[in-house]
């Protein structure tokens, strides 16, 4: 791809004006009804389709990737053995053991060595201790139990949604990927959402190939960026795995001249940091399996790799997420789009409606 010289972007710029009321609090009743806003990322033109007409903009020979990270119920109420006051508990990451990475509210009345119960009026079932403080207000908890610990938090736990939705939730599993798998996230990758087995039935039929890999979606993706100067943002860090098996597959796919199409900004950020590590920077080498840690920032002026399209939901105002999109479509392009989904009167973030990025 022939490099460009990019505008130094502020935070400003990554701003639009969202009337409340198409904040999206409920998912729709059939996952493929959403609407789907084609967009291409070349000449900013776009087209007014349903999410189940994704199939007709797959070719043959494509790679469909997809992250199968499945959201744990990290919000947990307990109360202080000594008072019984009421206190509210979000895993955020596992550290080591029953250690957790965790938001306490209120924070500040939870020093070092204080304990919480949870479990039900009648009986204690799982305690935690505080051995240890966060950045930003959190502690590291402790978690003691009898039994298995992901059993207890679906017992226990609810489902995390985003601070914007104010409905609860009827369906815990409509927050859920149809192929989530590995427990993990405190977020859904939501762009998977649309998605139903017949939708990925008949995109099989079609000739192509569905892979998935693992990104441990955190909080820190709803964080918002406070620094104008966006090179500033520190971006959080999130887990992310990708097999042997899918890594030959992708290369296969690329190398027959297929596309990579991923589903959602958490497979993008997981197949770019791959690409970036192995490739320096150039676009079309091979992907290899590997794991670890990703604090990849993808903003206008970003070298990609490995991603020639993907479908991702409408992000919120002056979030990295804007940006990640901005920088495969220019930020006039998104800008232009996201004006006409207002106008349209698209349903915006989780439970919003999708976008169809290529080029």
């Amino acid at each position: 791809m022939t490099e460009e010289k990019v505008p130094h972007y502020t935070l400003s710029d990554f701003d639009y004006n969202l009337p409340h009321e198409l904040i999206a609090q409920t998912p729709l009743k059939q996952r493929d009804a959403s609407r789907l806003l084609l967009l291409n990322a070349k000449t900013g033109a776009y087209e007014d389709k349903h999410f189940y007409d994704i199939i007709d903009y797959l070719n043959p020979g494509d790679a469909l990737v997809m992250n199968d990270s499945r959201v744990i119920p990290a919000r947990l109420r307990g109360w202080r053995p000594e008072t019984k006051g009421h206190v509210e508990v979000l895993l955020l990451r596992q550290d080591h053991g029953d250690v957790w990475e965790t938001l306490i509210k209120p924070a500040k009345k939870f020093p070092v060595g204080s304990v919480i119960d949870f479990g039900n009026e009648n009986e204690t079932i799982m305690t935690g201790k505080v051995v240890g403080e966060l950045e930003h207000g959190g502690r590291y908890v402790e978690f003691q139990y009898d039994g298995i610990f992901m059993e207890l938090l679906d017992k226990l736990g609810e489902m995390p949604l985003p601070p914007y939705i104010k409905e609860k939730l009827k369906d815990q599993e409509r927050y859920q990927t149809v192929y989530s798998k590995i427990e993990g996230s405190a977020a859904a990758p939501t762009a998977g959402l649309h998605w139903t087995p017949e939708l990925l039935d008949k995109v099989r039929a079609k000739g192509i190939k569905t892979i998935e890999l693992t990104l441990h979606v955190g909080l820190g993706t709803f964080r918002p960026v406070e620094e104008e100067n966006i090179d500033k943002h520190k971006m959080h860090s999130e887990f992310y795995q990708l097999s042997q098996a899918a890594a030959d597959q992708i290369n296969q796919v690329r190398n027959n001249g297929g596309r990579i199409v991923a589903t959602g900004t958490t497979t993008i950020r997981t197949l770019e940091t791959i690409g970036h590590k192995f490739n320096r920077d150039k676009y079309g080498g091979n992907v290899q399996a590997d794991s670890g840690w990703t604090d990849i920032f993808i903003k206008p002026g970003f070298r990609w790799t490995t991603v020639d399209a993907f479908i991702t939901n409408f992000h919120l105002p002056k979030s990295t997420l804007v940006m990640l999109v901005a920088a495969f479509t220019g930020r006039e392009n998104i800008l232009n789009a996201y004006k006409h989904a207002i106008q349209e009167k698209y349903r915006f973030f989780s439970f919003g409606d999708a976008m169809f990025v290529h080029k």
